[in-house]
């Protein structure tokens, strides 16, 4: 029961960090060539990342399309692959920075991503994939 009543807090906490991100497929023309190219980019990416670092992506795909589309979205806007789970005041200024560039800080040092899209093995809600497709990014 207790494994039951964490997974229903944790999908609580997925839902409100992931509410920005999800609208993302909304607000972008996923048509658009270079909207299209930059998810290519972020999707190959994310899957060697998640290779050279031996993390997993979420096994809900629809977080890891969201944060991926939303990486692409913000690379678009700031040149940057600004983390898509946080909002900015001014995205060029904190692209600048560094801190959040995706693997942002966290990630880099202690391989904790809060947008889940790179997750250790042990995590309850890893899958057992490194890679996706790109179809999955167009429905």
């Amino acid at each position: 029961h207790i494994l039951h009543k964490k997974k229903i807090n944790l999908n609580i906490i997925f839902y409100h960090r992931h509410q920005n991100i999800m609208t993302t497929k909304k607000e972008i023309n996923l048509e658009d060539s270079t909207v299209q190219e930059a998810i290519k980019t972020m999707r190959i990416f994310a899957e060697n990342y998640a290779k050279s670092t031996n993390t997993f992506f979420c096994s809900d795909l629809e977080i890891t399309e969201a944060v991926i589309i939303g990486l692409a979205k913000n690379k678009i806007e700031s040149g940057a692959a600004l983390c898509p789970c946080r909002c900015y005041a001014n995205k060029n200024e904190e692209a600048s920075f560094s801190f959040w560039n995706c693997p942002c800080v966290p990630m880099r040092e202690r391989k904790e991503c809060h947008c889940m899209l790179f997750l250790q093995q042990d995590n309850s809600f890893a899958s057992h994939h490194q890679e996706i497709t790109i179809s999955a990014l167009k429905n």
